[in-house]
């Protein structure tokens, strides 16, 4: 039981600021204080992503409420950034535990995995419109988050019983899987745009903004922990990239309320072209076949 723990200890999934501390490796200036870095980014990060959340699944709700689908997923990304918010929350009352960092593990992974539900929802308004209005129900959606939350939950099962070699060479496979997806998503979308009669050219803007702001996350933000765990498998191991990956994934949070800013903002700026052509729009059999709600 004492050798999973410190096997999960030493792994440091995406931060874990004593693991910079406790280790004497090249890269790192001596007068930077990790830990007073990791604090002061985190509290930052707290002090402004978890109202914002709150507020934004408060206002997605009422969408549920209305028997749209589509905010489901966006909900749950929302639900695994509060849990990665709690988990910044133990780290700077300095109480980091294996089960914090555990549980932060989860969030971030479950994260990552509703960014694909996001995306894979949008590729199918555009390329495959009929499945999307015929199939689209919240039984479907529901199973899916399920699927999205066992998933994490079983990998840190497992986690503790295999060597740190396996682990930071399958992680890096497991992260790296949604990275292909999303520009598969992306180039499917774009070339199918100009043959898609059933949606808007409004809803086909905002779609594509999403799905381009989606890839540039996980570019920022999560490729560097993945070339991180690609460099550790190989041995090289740079304390500076470390530490930097680490305080720039803590940032997905706050990337996800840009992603939904960017969508309502983009959504709000065609408003006002919205209500100039409605009446032709309505008249036009053409349009307004299918829409993807507004997350």
């Amino acid at each position: 039981m004492e050798a999973g723990y410190n096997t999960t200890y030493d792994t440091d999934y995406y931060d874990y600021p004593n693991y910079y501390n406790e280790r004497n490796l090249p890269g790192l200036p001596h007068h930077i204080d990790v830990n007073y870095i990791y604090f002061v980014v985190t509290c930052i990060i707290i002090s402004i992503g978890l109202p914002l959340v709150l507020v934004t699944i408060y206002a997605l709700l009422s969408l549920v409420r209305q028997g749209q689908v589509a905010p489901i997923y966006v909900i749950n990304l929302f639900i695994s950034d509060i849990i990665q918010l709690c988990c910044m929350i133990v780290f700077v009352s300095k109480d980091e535990t294996l089960m914090a960092v555990n549980v932060y593990s989860c969030g971030v992974l479950s994260s990552v995995g509703f960014m694909v539900c996001i995306s894979l929802e949008r590729y199918l308004v555009i390329v495959h419109p009929l499945w999307y209005r015929f199939k689209r129900t919240i039984k479907i959606s529901v199973a899916v988050c399920a699927v999205v939350w066992a998933f994490p939950v079983c990998f840190l099962i497992v986690f503790p019983w295999v060597t740190y070699t396996v682990t930071i060479i399958v992680l890096p496979i497991i992260l790296i899987i949604p990275f292909p997806l999303f520009i598969f998503f992306l180039v499917r979308t774009l070339r199918a745009l100009s043959s898609s009669v059933s949606v808007r050219s409004d809803e086909k803007r905002r779609i594509v903004g999403t799905l381009v702001v989606v890839l540039l996350i996980y570019t920022l933000l999560f490729l560097p922990t993945i070339i991180r765990f690609l460099l550790q498998a190989t041995g090289f191991d740079s304390l500076m990239f470390h530490y930097t990956s680490g305080i720039i994934v803590r940032l997905s949070p706050l990337a996800d309320m840009l992603l939904y800013i960017f969508i309502r903002k983009q959504t709000m700026g065609n408003c006002l072209a919205s209500v100039c052509c409605c009446i032709k729009e309505s008249n036009d059999p053409t349009t307004s076949a299918v829409t993807v709600d507004d997350i």
